[in-house]
């Protein structure tokens, strides 16, 4: 099944034959340290910049109706964010490792190792990312 919205990937995960866990990690899109004015300028234009999570969660399928739940429950706990990355993965019945999975998501992203997770913009549709 291809991934174009968030619903798509509750749909899918609600699908499998075992329990699934969905890991999200939110960021902004933020300046670099000391930019120069190119990097200014492509930030000032929607472009370029850095991302900087700033909320992570776990989740199962089911705790999440849809997009808007998702939205709701985010604006709910003051989160800013100007995009989301999820992983999926089979529930371990263990927080520890779930909190593991986290934190390994969350350092891939600070280095720009995108490639492994699926991004959504505030909207829910699925971004393509260079990376």
């Amino acid at each position: 099944m291809a991934i174009s919205h968030f619903n798509d990937l509750l749909s899918e995960a609600r699908s499998q034959h075992r329990p699934q866990r969905l890991l999200l990690v939110f960021a902004r899109a933020e300046l670099p340290d000391y930019p120069d004015d190119e990097q200014r300028r492509r930030f000032d234009e929607g472009e370029g910049g850095v991302l900087a999570p700033t909320v992570c969660a776990d989740k199962t399928p089911d705790e999440l109706e849809d997009m808007g739940a998702l939205v709701k429950e985010a604006q709910q706990i003051g989160a800013e964010w100007d995009l989301f990355f999820v992983a999926a993965m089979d529930d371990p019945g263990d927080d520890d490792e779930i909190q593991r999975q986290l934190t390994k998501m969350t350092e891939s992203l600070q280095t720009g190792n995108v490639g492994s997770f699926i991004a959504f913009d505030k909207n829910g549709e699925a971004l393509s990312l260079n990376g």
